[in-house]
């Protein structure tokens, strides 16, 4: 492949064939020293995006690494089939969504392979198949494709059954009634962050409503939602839009109006429902009055537009002293009502709610944003200073913080209220359904409320590797919040059925946290050495366990491997797992798992995001597609870009003009590569040792930041900084053949994890056999430093970055250029100042009376002050490896004149270097007294 002609997609073709056919991937146990290293595998409900490329690169990435440095790497993969995204997929094709079908006609896909898609195990064949040959493979993942999984076969389903019987035998399956959010097309779902189920509304919590039933004057109840049930004695009116038609229902003996949306919600969570065909406008309950319960006050029923029938019952109790929505509506309402104030409240007068208003200048119903505001100062002050008055009867004198349930519980008790549960916002399945929250009265749960589960998984997080530090902060506290989880739903589901309960199926977070070790039987399972007939209790107990006696060979085999490959290294996944996922993952293990055998580390990045900060979504669409972005920009250029755009921890917003820059380096690597082969040789000491010792200096730093995973920084050191160095190597005329061999090769090397395909190609080009993909990572050679040469380089590199500013900005053109490098006194207060430092005693005291003990300094007193002043600035900004360059002593004067060949070829004027000491020196405006040790002082003229 010619310097100009690098195609990037035939060479990432070939070397993919050629890993594949040489079956690079396979994980082997050769080393003694193994690491697990897996993503987050992917739900099946359509076509990837390059979103989900960023988090399976990292996995590569650091699978190629360790493999380099001599770990035997399992890297495997499968795919979450469970649940309803398939179901919901071939439900599309079933109804013609247009949208669906032209995508897989885009994709190639012809009407009749379409058609087989109506069939959900079709769907999940179909993008299993597209994962691998159209993302993973192509990207050159290294994954063991030996291991290739879903869940919902046969061998997985006796995995998971085996789970549920340690659980079970744990004491960690219990059953209680529980109200699940619910789909009327596909049955019970999950709503989490992860959305695996929806397709809307993951982030909705669930807010308990109490309502309590206001009694017309014929008996029929007006039932009014509330999150403040202790408000009702405040309750001055109710607000019914009449815009709305409401329906009557019969619930056990009583009858209800409420409207038509709040008597589905009602149907899934209270017993004994009946709606009835009459309905009643909005318009014709106004005028009406209505009985609060419990106080037993009469109340004017008025019109509010603002009632929405989506949100709970549809009607509102109105409480303006300390609602401000009310106090607005009532106003503009013009209706002569008197608030009733049942909350003393520190800083507030007879009405809280008309006070907050006129603070904030709230004039009308139409300014929500600033009502917002000022519902949730009311409410925070209520909360945390406010008493109940003398009108709240036995209530009085009760802290609001305190109240709690206590009038909720006695309104139920009496049957004068019952609760209603709600979405915070719309939850939408991924069949188009809104989700519903439905009663059941005997599910089972996991316990992960258990203390002894709860604490003995906060202990082992302290002896896991997770990244972000953050995070593992963080994962305590969520582990303590983490409650009993609904585990089994009934309907159009996929996955294991529940070994407890026939018919009913294991939801998807609850069959995916001890997935990774399946990975170790499904080789065996793939390669048909072992049926799911084999699969007994007994089976998953010797190889996981170690309990019982194996009744084949083959069990030895597999637990050999689960003895040598577990426990996980690195869960690998997005930050929408850190509250779901990744909680499950690791108390399941230390539940179930011998303590050796728990997860070792956790690795969360974040996401890349579309134009606006929202993640991409494959079910919301407007994401590129993948095979379309390696073709555009080729595959290594999109690795470097996800490993270098931004830290793992923080969001990238996908941008074509970005990925193309990457495209373009990578382009360049390859042109340069043949500039450095096509190099005469020419030897120049300093400037030889200066590479080695920068490529050396390189290298430590790119392995201490793959070591912590910290890719961005090492991404940095690789592409640009090394490729800085070599560009200032043959700038400065640098050609020495064996020195710029040693370069390329290890820069080959260092390259090959993040960007394999063009790696291969540069070894290729070298005439090295073999792949670089499994040659050795380089490793620091501590003989190859040489800090006086990094000085002399970056003292050059400042005096010419300074040179050239100066002539950009003069504008003229100079005759001679003068260099004055530092005096001896400042290059021995730059020393004492670097002593103190590593003592860390380093202040502008303790300078000042070290430096003028020494009679030399001392006689400069006045100088040394000044120049004191700014060098413990500089001193402090220092990283450690400039620290130790500069403990190096260097003659300035020397290094300098040693480039004299250099500056003559860049500069057309003549070039002389002083030392600051010189006074014979030319120096007509006394530019010598800002040279520094850091950084020489130039003249031109």
């Amino acid at each position: 492949m010619e310097q100009e002609t690098y195609n990037y997609i035939v060479s990432e073709q070939k070397w993919q064939k050629q890993w594949f056919d040489d079956k690079l991937y396979e994980a082997t146990k050769k080393n003694k020293k193994k690491f697990f290293i897996h993503f987050a595998y992917p739900g099946v409900s359509g076509y990837l995006h390059v979103g989900h490329m960023r988090g399976f690169t990292y996995c590569d990435v650091i699978a190629r690494y360790k493999k380099m440095i001599g770990y035997d790497v399992l890297f495997p993969a499968g795919f979450h089939a469970s649940g309803i995204p398939s179901i919901s997929f071939s439900k599309k094709i079933e109804r013609k969504d247009e949208t669906t079908i032209r995508l897989l006609k885009e994709n190639g896909c012809t009407d009749a392979f379409i058609k087989k898609l109506t069939d959900p195990k079709e769907v999940i064949n179909y993008f299993s198949h597209v994962y691998v040959e159209d993302y993973w493979k192509r990207f050159g993942f290294l994954i063991d494709y030996t291991r290739l999984m879903n869940t919902i076969s046969e061998g997985y389903n006796q995995f998971i059954i085996w789970q549920f019987h340690k659980l079970n035998e744990h004491g960690l399956l219990i059953q209680k009634p529980h109200f699940a959010p619910y789909c009327p097309q596909c049955g019970p779902v999950a709503v989490d962050k992860s959305e695996t189920d929806v397709s809307k509304g993951g982030n909705a919590e669930v807010l308990e409503f109490t309502i309590i039933k206001f009694i017309l004057s014929d008996g029929t109840i007006l039932p009014a939602a509330t999150l403040r049930p202790e408000t009702i004695f405040g309750v001055t009116n109710m607000w019914v839009n009449p815009e709305v038609l409401y329906q009557k229902v019969k619930i056990n003996n009583e009858t209800w109006i409420c409207s038509e949306q709040c008597v589905d919600k009602l149907t899934y969570q209270l017993d004994d429902v009946k709606p009835l065909p009459e309905r009643i406008s909005g318009k014709d309950l106004l005028g009406k009055t209505c009985k609060i319960p419990i106080v037993n006050r009469e109340v004017p029923i008025l019109p509010g537009l603002f009632a929405d029938p989506t949100i709970a019952t549809g009607i509102v109790m109105s409480v303006p002293a300390h609602a401000p929505y009310d106090w607005v509506a009532l106003v503009e309402s013009k209706e002569h009502i008197d608030p009733i104030t049942i909350i003393d409240v520190q800083g507030f007068g007879t009405n809280p709610a008309k006070e907050i208003c006129d603070q904030l200048g709230i004039k009308s119903q139409k300014e929500t944003q600033k009502l917002d505001e000022a519902t949730d100062i009311i409410y925070k002050k209520e909360f945390h200073t406010g008493y109940l008055n003398n009108h709240c009867g036995q209530y009085a004198k009760i802290k609001v913080s305190d109240i709690k349930d206590t009038v909720k519980n006695d309104l139920i008790t009496k049957n004068l209220g019952v609760v209603l549960r709600e979405f915070s916002q719309d939850v939408l399945c991924r069949c188009g359904e809104r989700v519903q929250i439905k009663q059941i009265p005997d599910q089972w749960f996991i316990k992960y409320s258990d203390e002894t589960l709860t604490a003995n998984s906060k202990e082992h997080v302290e002896t896991m590797n997770i990244y972000p530090e953050e995070y593992k902060q963080e994962l305590p506290k969520i582990l303590d919040w983490f409650g009993d989880r609904a585990v089994i739903r009934k309907g159009s589901w996929l996955g294991t059925e529940f070994p407890f309960k026939k018919d009913w199926i294991i939801e998807p977070i609850s069959d995916s946290t001890l997935y990774p070790a399946y990975y170790i039987i499904s080789k065996y399972v793939n390669q048909k050495l072992i049926t799911p007939t084999d699969m007994t209790l007994e089976f998953f107990d010797y190889i996981f366990l170690g309990k019982g006696k194996p009744k084949q060979k083959i069990w030895d085999v597999i637990r050999s491997d689960f003895l040598y490959w577990y426990p996980v290294d690195i869960n690998l996944g997005g930050k929408e797992h850190k509250t779901v996922h990744f909680p499950v993952f690791l108390m399941n293990h230390v539940a179930i798992m011998p303590t050796e055998f728990h997860p070792k580390g956790i690795f969360v990045h974040w996401w890349v995001t579309q134009k606006g900060k929202e993640k991409i979504s494959k079910s919301k669409g407007g994401a590129e597609p993948i095979l379309q972005a390696a073709t555009l920009y080729g595959v290594d250029a999109m690795r470097l870009y996800y490993t270098h755009v931004g830290a793992p921890f923080v969001d990238v917003e996908w941008d074509p003009e970005i990925v193309t820059k990457y495209k373009n380096r990578i382009l360049g690597i390859w042109k340069l590569a043949h500039q450095i082969q096509n190099c005469k040789n020419t030897e120049q000491q300093n400037l030889d040792h200066w590479l080695q010792s920068m490529v050396q200096r390189r290298i430590q730093i790119i392995t201490e930041a793959m070591e912590h995973f910290d890719l961005r920084v090492a991404a940095n050191e690789i592409f640009f900084e090394l490729q800085k160095d070599i560009l200032w190597y043959l700038k400065r005329g640098g050609g020495n053949k064996k020195i710029l061999k040693n370069f390329i090769t290890t820069w080959v090397r260092l390259m090959t994890p993040i960007t394999p395909h063009i790696a291969e190609e540069l070894w290729h080009l070298l005439r090295r056999k073999g792949y670089v993909s499994i040659e050795t990572y380089p490793a620091v050679d501590p003989k190859l430093f040489s800090e006086q040469d990094e000085v002399g380089e970056y003292l050059l590199s400042k005096a010419v970055d300074d040179i050239n500013e100066i002539l950009k900005v003069t504008n003229i053109k100079a005759k001679k250029i003068y260099i004055y490098v530092s005096p001896g006194w400042k290059q021995q207060l730059f020393t004492i100042a670097l002593q103190l430092s590593d003592q860390g005693k380093l202040d502008m005291g303790t300078l000042m009376k070290t430096a003028l003990a020494d009679p030399k300094l001392k006689a400069l007193s006045k100088s040394v002050s000044q120049f004191a002043g700014s060098l413990v600035g500089d001193i402090k900004k220092l990283n450690e490896t400039d620290r130790k360059r500069y403990r190096t002593a260097l003659d300035e004067q020397v290094y300098l004149k040693s480039a004299q060949t250099f500056f003559a070829t860049n500069f057309s004027a003549e070039v002389i270097i002083f030392s600051a000491d010189d006074e014979k020196r030319y120096d007509p405006v006394n530019k010598a007294r800002f040279a520094t040790p850091l950084r020489p002082a130039i003249y031109v003229e």
